[in-house]
């Protein structure tokens, strides 16, 4: 690792799904020197690493911002909580190591609205690129990346059975979602290898730590660019007890995710001006649309008891059951402890959409009230289902200039006729597949939502009620050509120089899927743009 330095050619804020590539990519080339920034420590914690870790490390300080909402009209004026990586590997350290890419028609859209290098052809080679899949590349699988892509090998009867209910309403079986076509129902495919998690921190990180030109400081909070004229130059940030700055040569690429970098960029003077000015920054860009168009997909979460014991409530309710697990884990990286968040997906067309699916399952053989709170005491399976695009759009702003104060975070959850609609339809959708010969005799009582529920006004409350995160936020620096984009088609801040944003947050809408992979493609091409650009300069 090098020598600290004062001054580096590349600096990247945040080390998290994005972060971790663009320090690899960069750091490659040895005549250019790199500085990585992340504001947590170390992925030494050994839950990290054990897939069911999520347990342990969301909602934990150590691992997680630990972020919560302000009260949401849409969910009756709840405050939720909403997990953040705070760790090298970022959000891929604690996520539930789901790899989902999207649809085809996402990326096509958003080459339709004007990017039209982000189509799906253009991107689907750095989806490849980043991958090491289990099965082999083939047209739509790479092989050799740094990623490491697995299929579910943790796998329980009442998956099947969830798996075959969900087919028996002409959903095709699938057997891999990131191909051809998503629709489908089946199992995740996960970011592990050998039972062991592989977040950008393993994959891309690790290999790339002994690189002399390479710096990783942890513990780094960056509190402020600084700008000369319109052109950032240094990043300061507090370190351990100290506050430091170190200046940068070429450019500095912001990967702090959709809420940490629209509040970096408000507390440096880009941003909405009315906004800055209130709270006496100096306006070095008036980006009105910075922590804007915050999108989230949010999950009902439906919970069944079961007649008998055949979930993993049961298989994991003793202490000497637990044990058994983790000796078993220990020996054979298999068993509970190498489960991921979810098994069974199905993608699926309510009757608001005859195009391609508008809502995603996340089927769990357990029930709990959250990550980290332990199982029920009972026998139950859960059936998350959440929207794929909504149409509700939220904020990110600062709430103080002081950069350790958590923004102010407003999802503005189910504000929209349609996202109630669909909120509506997906819980009627669900019952639809429990009544199917598969499930109907497993199910002893529908736990979440309430059963008694049955009109749609009593449906929209139930979910108003219920609903959670399920830990997505996209879109707040959305990348476009309009004025109004805050950064354009190649991750460039729009008002300034030398600045770009590489992390959900540039997404121009949701993905209809888990977006960790995404992010990772997002990066990998962006790594690709920054390379070019450099080299371009370098011919002038």
């Amino acid at each position: 690792m090098a020598e600290q330095a004062e001054n580096y050619d590349y600096i990247v804020i945040g080390a998290g799904s994005a972060g971790c590539v663009i320090a690899n990519r960069l750091s490659a080339d040895p005549s250019v020197t790199v500085a990585l920034l992340e504001a947590g420590g170390p992925d030494t914690n050994p839950w990290i690493h054990i897939p069911v870790g999520y347990f342990k490390t969301i909602h934990n300080p150590k691992t997680d911002w630990c972020y919560e909402t302000e009260p949401d009209p849409g969910l009756n004026n709840r405050s939720i909580k909403w997990p953040r990586g705070k760790v090298l590997g970022g959000s891929s350290s604690i996520n539930g190591l789901l790899y989902v890419r999207g649809q085809r028609e996402d990326y096509d859209d958003w080459a339709a609205s004007g990017l039209s290098n982000w189509s799906y052809n253009h991107i689907l080679p750095y989806f490849k690129k980043a991958e090491d899949f289990e099965q082999g590349g083939n047209e739509y699988h790479g092989s050799g990346g740094p990623l490491k892509v697995s299929d579910m090998s943790f796998t329980r009867p009442i998956c099947d059975d969830f798996i075959n209910a969900v087919h028996s309403m002409d959903v095709p079986l699938t057997n891999d979602i990131n191909g051809e076509n998503q629709e489908g129902v089946g199992y995740f495919q996960l970011t592990a290898h050998k039972g062991r998690r592989c977040s950008t921190a393993v994959a891309y990180l690790k290999p790339a730590r002994n690189r002399s030109n390479l710096h990783v400081i942890t513990g780094a909070h960056v509190t402020r660019l600084e700008f000369e004229g319109k052109r950032v130059s240094a990043v300061n940030f507090n370190h351990r007890t100290q506050q430091r700055r170190i200046d940068c040569n070429n450019e500095i690429i912001l990967c702090g995710g959709a809420v940490n970098s629209p509040q970096l960029l408000q507390l440096s003077g880009v941003g909405p001006g009315e906004l800055l000015q209130n709270f006496g920054i100096e306006v070095i860009a008036d980006s009105t649309e910075v922590g804007s168009n915050l999108k989230d997909h949010l999950q009902i979460r439906t919970v069944y008891k079961t007649h008998k014991p055949v979930t993993l409530n049961d298989e994991l309710s003793s202490w000497h059951q637990k044990g058994r697990a983790a000796l078993q884990y220990a020996v054979t990286r298999t068993g509970p402890l190498s489960m991921a968040a979810s098994q069974a997906v199905a993608f699926c067309r309510t009757r608001l959409s005859n195009q391609r699916p508008d809502i995603q399952y996340h089927f769990q053989p357990l029930s709990a009230d959250s990550p980290g709170e332990g199982l029920h005491p009972f026998s139950a399976f859960t059936a998350s289902v959440c929207q794929l695009r909504p149409t509700s759009t939220g904020s990110i702003t600062i709430k103080s200039v002081d950069p350790l104060v958590a923004p102010k975070i407003i999802p503005n959850y189910l504000s929209t006729e349609l996202d109630c609609q669909t909120a509506v339809e997906s819980i009627k959708y669900t019952r639809q597949i429990m009544q199917a010969s598969n499930m109907a005799p497993h199910i002893k009582e529908e736990l979440l939502p309430d059963p008694k529920a049955q009109t749609d006004d009593e449906l929209l409350e139930q979910a108003r009620n219920i609903a959670n995160t399920i830990y997505h936020p996209t879109s707040t620096c959305r990348m476009g050509t309009d004025a109004t984009a805050v950064t354009d088609e190649r991750l460039r801040v729009n008002g300034v120089e030398k600045l770009r944003v590489v992390d959900a947050s540039v997404m121009p809408d949701i993905v209809s899927g888990n977006t960790n992979a995404p992010t990772i493609m997002i990066a990998e091409y962006a790594a690709d743009m920054i390379i070019e650009d450099r080299q371009h300069a370098n011919r002038q």
